[in-house]
């Protein structure tokens, strides 16, 4: 008989993660549908988001939903038919019969004695005026209460550590350890999770496992194994026993959130005054993600859709998931042997450029929120590795940001906005993202928002600090009726923890240093028409042609260009077998001169604003024009050009009849 051994695992970790792609048998999928609001192109994830699709079973859970669950969907311009939380299932559940009720009363006492009692002392401390001095000691106090009343409330308390639109930051600070110091669940109630989901003992599957946790948290927790057939490492991830073993326990979270959402339509009113949305809103949020967590089969979807929007970036690393062995409560992929992102030093001795893997950092991060539109909602310390030929490893997925095609464009004109110094379309930016509620008076908040740019941005990128303006920004949810979207905490907190990580590496690190040039480069060669249309409201300002900022652009754009290049990932050795895969030496504007030229021809308005542009202040700016030339004459085939504009000349005709034509009709 097969034997299984245990090994003690040194400081490393793996893990994690999403796909249209049906499961085996031991891990049947449903399908989940996420549509963009927007019907511009979308980008590589969406093919990935539309495979899934099902037109017939899209319309099955639409018309049940609440009307709070609704605006969630309006909001963030997607719509997920099968849901794992609403509010009628909830409701259902815990009132099903005069037993469950009277559990739900319990439960219902024992959470308001515990949190009441807490809330005494706090008026207490207030009462005695020492309520300031003890506000560490009422941080850990509320944090140990929260573990006490279980997964529920530890899950709450997560949440809350990205949400200072509710709570105050030294609360917030001491819930953050929620994030990372668990206890785990006994090793014995985990194998037993391993077994029942494999439908056979370990040693059949496994020759090794380690004899300890490599990481836990408030809903799993991970062990590194040996599979016996192809001795390949793996991860596997358990979900938290006493939430699937014990009986009972399932009953509770129901029960937990039906308390939740009670309790939030008595506080409707003071949210919508405050935050500008009811509260049952943010419980909906809660309730989602706390019942998709539970899930692993959606964390594998998560994973195979990173998967495959990094399919051809030689620089990232994505785990791939072992279906076979994988189900709802057991998530089995590949080990990720990798360093630490807070061993600066390890990353040097690898021999990798920690410049060059920074810029490959903070670029698959803006590539995930402004590209593809799945971001990684938890990418701390323990989630991201630098492997040793230069790439950035990713592990963990069970915690994602969504954003719509809508959502991502909306992200990309505040960028826009910013650069232009235009605050009150960036305080209309915030209506369009839901921190703000439609209708609202946006006059007061315009001074405020450029006072934050103009301190942090104003002096140069030098001196800009993301975690600084976020803090300032969060003064401002206090004074103005804005709810930070469950959705944008995530994507605040993962760039703050990216941010955070990368001052670990290089302590002089200047976030905009890297993300400037990255948008730059995206703004000058995507070929996507909405990324056109913002190339030109960042080149005219008040209708006048910025030639300083088109050369800056090109600068920030060749700056991105060489610093990915020095990553040791983008070798040829490497990417050899990549099939598909383009790895970018040089700055490549082909296809926006192209474009440009195009729109030069065909819009009467671009061609009169270039020309105004070359002869403003009655003169020629040719001296101008030289100077953009020299900055791209060594990134342009000049031949290859040429030939691409004749091979485009029918349709540049074509084009151009149309628009004449349509000139003439509407001047009759």
């Amino acid at each position: 008989m097969a034997s299984i051994s245990t090994i003690s695992t040194p400081n490393l970790f793996c893990s994690n993660h999403h796909n249209a792609k049906k499961f085996s048998a031991s891990s049947v999928l449903q399908p989940r549908l996420r549509v963009s609001a927007a019907n511009a192109p979308a980008s590589t994830s969406s093919n990935a988001i539309s495979k899934r699709t099902s037109s017939k079973s899209a319309n099955l859970e639409v018309g049940s939903s609440s009307s709070a669950m609704e605006q969630l969907d309006i909001e963030r311009g997607v719509c997920i038919p099968f849901r794992k939380y609403t509010p009628e299932t909830v409701r259902n559940k815990v009132l099903e019969s005069r037993g469950q009720i009277l559990s739900l009363v319990g439960r219902g006492v024992e959470i308001v004695w515990n949190l009441g009692l807490y809330w005494s002392t706090l008026m207490y401390d207030c009462l005695v005026g020492r309520d300031e001095e003890v506000v560490p000691y009422r941080a850990r106090q509320l944090r140990n209460l929260l573990c006490d009343l279980g997964p529920s409330f530890i899950k709450a308390g997560q949440v809350l550590a990205n949400r200072p639109d509710i709570i105050r930051e030294d609360y917030m600070n001491e819930l953050c350890i929620l994030q990372d110091d668990v206890p785990p669940f006994p090793n014995q109630v985990a194998f037993a999770i391993i077994e029942e989901e494999l439908g056979q003992p370990l040693e059949a599957v496994f020759s090794k496992i380690s004899s300890g946790t490599i990481a836990a948290a408030s809903l799993g927790q991970v062990y590194r194994a040996t599979l016996r057939d192809s001795r390949e490492d793996v991860a596997i991830k358990v979900v938290q026993g006493s939430w699937v073993l014990r009986p009972g326990i399932e009953p509770i979270i129901y029960r937990d959130l039906f308390l939740f959402r009670t309790l939030a339509s008595f506080l409707n009113g003071i949210s919508l005054q405050k935050l500008g949305c009811n509260a049952e809103l943010i419980v909906d949020e809660f309730g989602e993600k706390l019942l998709e967590e539970l899930d692993y089969t959606l964390e594998a979807r998560n994973l195979e859709d990173f998967l495959e929007n990094f399919k051809n970036d030689p620089t990232v690393k994505i785990p791939r998931v072992y279906k076979k062995l994988s189900g709802s409560r057991v998530l089995v992929m590949e080990w990720i042997d990798g360093i630490r992102c807070t061993d600066p030093q390890a990353i040097k001795e690898a021999g990798i450029d920690l410049d060059g893997f920074l810029t490959v950092g903070v670029s698959a991060a803006l590539r995930q929120l402004l590209e593809f539109g799945l971001f990684h909602g938890d990418p701390h310390p323990g989630n991201i590795f630098a492997m040793r030929d230069g790439r950035i490893a990713y592990v963990d997925f069970g915690n994602v940001a969504v954003l719509s095609q809508l959502n991502k464009q909306i992200l990309i004109d505040a960028v826009v906005h910013a650069v232009n110094e235009d605050y009150v379309e960036m305080a209309n930016d915030f209506t369009r993202l839901g921190f703000l509620a439609s209708g609202t008076d946006v006059t007061p908040i315009i001074p405020a928002l450029e006072a934050i740019w103009q301190n942090s941005a104003g002096k140069g990128l030098s001196d800009f600090n993301f975690r600084s303006v976020t803090g300032k920004f969060n003064q401002l949810v206090y004074q103005y009726p804005i709810r930070i979207p469950e959705r944008f905490s995530l994507v605040i907190r993962s760039l703050l923890t990216q941010e955070g990580i990368c001052f670990t590496l290089k302590p002089d690190f200047k976030f905009l240093e890297v993300a400037y040039p990255y948008v730059a480069k995206r703004l000058l060669t995507d070929p996507n028409p909405a990324l056109r249309e913002r190339l030109i409201q960042v080149l005219f300002k008040d209708g006048v042609f910025q030639w300083k900022r088109l050369e800056n652009l090109i600068v920030l754009a060749k700056e991105n260009v060489a610093k990915m290049s020095t990553n040791p990932a983008l070798q040829v050795e490497h990417t050899k077998g990549s099939r598909g895969l383009r790895v970018e030496r040089k700055l490549d504007l082909t296809d926006t001169i192209k474009d440009g030229a195009r729109l030069f021809l065909i819009d009467e308005g671009i061609r009169r604003q270039l020309l105004l542009a070359l002869t403003e202040d009655s003169k020629l700016h040719i001296q101008e024009l030289v100077d953009v030339y020299r900055l791209v004459e060594g990134d342009i085939d000049i031949p290859s050009v040429a030939l691409e504009v004749v091979r485009d000349f029918p349709a540049v005709a074509r084009d151009l009849m149309l628009s004449w034509s349509a000139s003439i009709l509407s001047d009759r």
